[in-house]
C-alpha cells in the first residue's frame, strides 16, 4: 500500500464521517484525489466503515476469548460448516477464526450482556463441538476500572500513520504529489 493509501486509511479509521475535502485539507492534497482514492479503497475492499461503539455503556459486561482444539484424528473434516453455522446463530460473536498458539487451533471472541447470557452461550458451543474438540475461555470485565484500552479500531489509526514514510512521493491516478505526514494530537 502506498504511502498516501496508508495515510488516508489511517484518518478514515481515526473518524469516518468527516468529508473529503476536510481529509484533503489533512492529508494536504486535492479532494478529487481524496475521493477518487476512497473510493478505489472501498472498491477493492480495503475499507469499510462502521461504529466502534463502547461496548460497556452499550451493556456488555463480558469479553469472551473461547480458545478450540480440535481432534483431526477423529473428525478431520466435518467440523468447519457446524463452526460456521453456531457463528451464524449468534450474532454477539465479533471474531472468529483458526490460528495456532496456547496450543489451540481455533478462537472466538464474543460478547455477552452478564455472566448467565455468557453461561448460556458456552453451554451451547460446548454441545455444538462435544465430541469434536475441546474448549478453554478467558473472560474480560468490561466494566472494571482497570481496563488499560477499551477495544476500539480506532488505535490502529496510530499504527497505520506510523508505517506511512515521513517524506515521500507518491503518485496516484497520474496525479504527481509530493508529502509531508503531519501528527494530529
Amino acid at each position: 500500500m502506498k504511502d498516501f493509501e496508508l495515510r488516508l486509511v489511517a484518518e478514515l479509521v481515526r473518524d469516518c464521517r468527516r468529508s473529503d475535502r476536510e481529509l484533503a485539507k489533512v492529508l494536504h492534497v486535492s479532494q478529487p484525489t481524496v475521493t477518487r482514492t476512497r473510493t478505489r479503497l472501498e472498491k477493492q475492499g480495503l475499507v469499510e466503515y462502521g461504529a466502534s461503539p463502547n461496548l460497556a455503556r452499550l451493556g456488555y459486561k463480558i469479553m469472551a476469548m473461547v480458545f478450540g482444539k480440535r481432534d483431526y484424528a477423529k473428525h478431520p473434516e466435518d467440523v468447519f460448516q457446524k463452526a460456521k453455522n453456531f457463528v451464524e446463530r449468534h450474532p454477539n460473536i465479533i471474531f472468529a477464526s483458526d490460528g495456532s498458539g496456547l496450543d489451540h487451533d481455533r478462537m472466538t471472541i464474543s460478547i455477552h450482556k452478564n455472566y448467565s447470557d455468557y453461561s448460556i452461550f458456552i453451554q451451547e458451543m460446548r454441545a455444538d463441538v462435544k465430541d469434536v474438540m475441546t474448549l478453554d475461555s478467558f473472560l474480560i470485565d468490561l466494566t472494571t476500572e482497570n481496563v488499560l484500552r477499551a477495544f476500539s479500531l480506532k488505535h490502529l489509526a496510530d499504527d497505520l500513520k506510523s508505517q506511512s514514510s515521513s517524506h515521500a512521493h507518491v503518485s496516484i491516478d497520474g496525479e504527481d504529489l509530493k508529502t509531508e505526514t503531519t501528527t494530529v494530537e
